[in-house]
């Protein structure tokens, strides 16, 4: 039997429940679906955050899939966002076309991300491109322009891939291609190795690498030869564009990647992370979340 206090009780819990229901900022269960490029590729899409947030969406580099963004999906502090991940064409969940075309032509890759921007019905998205991820923004801006952006964030972004922008690593782009199994895996494991000044704890790293053997073996061998549109796609830009880069970059040159971009769009802001390398969402986190979320609600409000 219920007395005074057991009333109140449940009066207080009711009303607590019904107030984060109704709130704008409840959280709404993630969901995953599958859509389809236009060339017929199955693309593996996640949604998770505020549905009713601006919406941010994350676009992966080489080797990688939509866990290489759990510190910014389990981010108390974007949780107010509608938070989109995608894994791109030949990673995690996606289709792996045997195709070599599939790969080395840039358009398909934007079209990846046009498809998944309609069908996630995120209104003026933020993007961000970690590595790989920038060639699918410059070739999206390319391709389409920015109108149904509101802005772009490219982290240790791949601008060009040209010798004065990426560091030489032969031996490893060489043995990714490698028929043989070891040769290959070693490669893997040796490339994400390169993406860390601060190597992530064990368990990261592990789900790292098991990424890295889910992605296909023809698309890293094409993906070298990929086209990348990033003097057309950057000169077409009039939304906000931030670049961020880990000081310690083994794989990318920083400076010089920055001064391209910045020759080819003045109007880019950058930041560079003193004590990050390749992957500066992962190595600091917390600075990385407040930076970009100031430049969401920046970018949104213009």
């Amino acid at each position: 039997m219920f007395n005074a206090t057991s009333h109140r009780a449940c009066a207080t819990w009711f009303l607590t429940l019904t107030l984060f229901v109704l709130s704008p900022f409840a959280l709404a269960a993630g969901k995953s679906y599958t859509i389809t490029a236009p060339d017929g590729v199955k693309l593996a899409v996640q949604e998770s955050g505020n549905p009713n947030g601006v919406p941010i969406i994350f676009i992966h580099g080489l080797l990688g899939s939509h866990l290489n963004w759990a510190a910014q999906i389990n981010s108390p502090q974007l949780q107010r966002y509608d938070l989109i991940t995608y894994d791109l064409r030949g990673h995690g969940l996606s289709g792996k076309p045997t195709d070599t075309g599939a790969y080395t032509d840039g358009q398909r890759w934007a079209d990846d991300l046009a498809a998944v921007i309609t069908t996630s019905h995120g209104r003026k998205p933020v993007l961000v491109g970690w590595s790989l991820g920038g060639t699918v923004i410059s070739n999206y801006l390319a391709k389409f322009g920015d109108s149904r952006l509101a802005g772009a964030v490219y982290v240790d972004g791949v601008i060009e891939l040209k010798p004065e922008q990426i560091v030489p690593h032969p031996a490893i782009y060489r043995d990714l291609n490698s028929p043989d199994l070891l040769t290959h895996l070693t490669a893997e494991r040796d490339f994400l190795s390169l993406c860390f000044h601060t190597q992530p704890d064990t368990a990261t790293f592990e789900r790292l690498l098991a990424n890295a053997a889910m992605a296909s073996w023809k698309m890293q061998s094409a993906v070298q030869s990929m086209t990348v549109a990033a003097a057309q796609g950057l000169s077409k830009a009039q939304v906000p564009v931030l670049l961020i880069y880990g000081a310690h970059d083994a794989l990318v040159q920083a400076q010089p990647t920055i001064a391209r971009a910045a020759a080819i769009d003045p109007k880019i802001h950058s930041k560079l992370y003193a004590n990050s390398g390749h992957a500066p969402f992962i190595e600091e986190p917390d600075r990385f979340n407040g930076d970009l979320a100031a430049f969401v609600d920046n970018a949104s409000a213009r």
